[in-house]
């Protein structure tokens, strides 16, 4: 249980970190133009890190439960299996509906799929090296 809690926490950090270096840097700021007319101004830092620390907990409980249905045969072959399907769902899902519904350039888009698959890999194989529902 402390080794979920400590990864998940470090995961939540992780959340947060890795969401600002794609977002804030140069290119994606470019990239991101598009959604200035709707973008908020401001940031809210104390939400942000709660939904970084709530995504981190619920992100490592998903991968304990679902570890043993999970592709691989190891923890780091389980992990980026979870990865890839958490992109999946998160990112690519997200993606094509901005694709469908929005007038967003091919490369903002294609920007947020790699992105995001960075992402969920390095979440995915610090849960596949930390967390087992053994340990």
């Amino acid at each position: 249980m402390t080794t979920y809690v400590v990864v998940a926490v470090v995961s939540g950090i992780l959340f947060g970190v890795l969401d600002a270096i794609i977002n804030a840097n140069p290119v994606a700021q470019r990239l991101y133009q598009v959604y200035k007319p709707i973008a908020r101004t401001s940031l809210n830092p104390v939400a942000g890190i709660a939904i970084g620390l709530a995504f981190g907990f619920v992100m490592a409980g998903a991968f304990l439960l679902l570890y043993e249905s999970l592709p691989g045969s190891s923890g780091l072959l389980r992990g980026v299996s979870f990865a890839l399907t958490v992109w999946f769902f998160r990112v690519v899902m997200s993606v094509a509906s901005q694709w469908m519904m929005f007038e967003v350039p091919a490369r903002t888009l294609l920007y947020s799929l790699v992105s995001g698959l960075a992402e969920m890999l390095l979440l995915g194989v610090l849960y596949g090296l930390t967390l087992s529902p053994s340990g």
